[in-house]
């Protein structure tokens, strides 16, 4: 008779951080060696990127703007904005984003973010909780703030940017009806980057249009 095999999940450890050190710090970000307990109760360490001077009146670190622009005979357009990005070495097409100010809330922040890099003003229509942007590698987090603006306003007809000193953003406006093919065409052509958040965007709002699967009616 063959033995039996446990199928029993041995019980886990609470996993938790013991300390934190930091390595290196410099103007804008840090880097520490984390030692934290496994699932196991091992000790281990993790290397984690944090920015520096954290603030503690704000839900999250920052916000990008899924910004919608609506005109009168006008396919409604994603407002977008390509910027070049250090650490690839290269473009990468976005969301308009940026730091939530201290005692500034997430729509506040939207708004005001939207309007400097983009030169539009808009409303809001919804905002997420703080979300993770990489968790393997940061503590960053970040509101999506969902914003419509109205194209036939006098003041969003020739809308003009308000960029801090060493910001070079070109605002690129998609057919939202058509975004990820437009992003795949512009890529194929200039070589840029896509931030993960406007790629899964753009790919669910294409699933959402596709009709589903017909699974053929089988008879038994």
């Amino acid at each position: 008779m063959a033995a039996e095999t446990s199928t029993e999940v041995p019980k886990t450890a609470k996993q938790s951080v013991l300390k934190e050190e930091v390595i290196v710090e410099r103007k804008w970000l840090k880097l520490e060696e984390t030692t934290y307990t496994d699932a196991f109760g091992k000790t281990r360490t993790w290397e984690t990127v944090k920015r520096v001077g954290k603030k503690k009146s704000v839900s999250a670190d920052g916000v990008a703007v899924i910004a919608v622009l609506q005109r009168t005979l006008h396919y409604d357009c994603i407002v977008l904005v390509k910027q070049f990005r250090p650490p690839i070495n290269g473009y990468c097409l976005e969301f308009p984003a940026g730091l939530i100010e201290e005692n500034e809330t997430a729509e506040s922040a939207a708004l005001r973010e939207l309007e400097e890099e983009t030169g539009y003003k808009g409303e809001v229509v919804e905002c997420t909780p703080a979300l993770c942007l990489d968790p393997g590698v940061s503590n960053s987090t970040t509101h999506i703030v969902s914003v419509t603006i109205n194209g036939d306003d006098a003041e969003n007809t020739r809308p003009k940017q308000k960029l801090d000193d060493g910001e070079f953003l070109e605002v690129i406006s998609l057919p939202k009806n058509d975004l990820l093919q437009r992003i795949d065409e512009l890529v194929a052509e200039e070589h840029i980057a896509v931030d993960a958040r406007v790629y899964t965007y753009a790919l669910a709002l294409k699933r959402a249009t596709e009709k589903p699967l017909q699974v053929p009616f089988m008879k038994f």
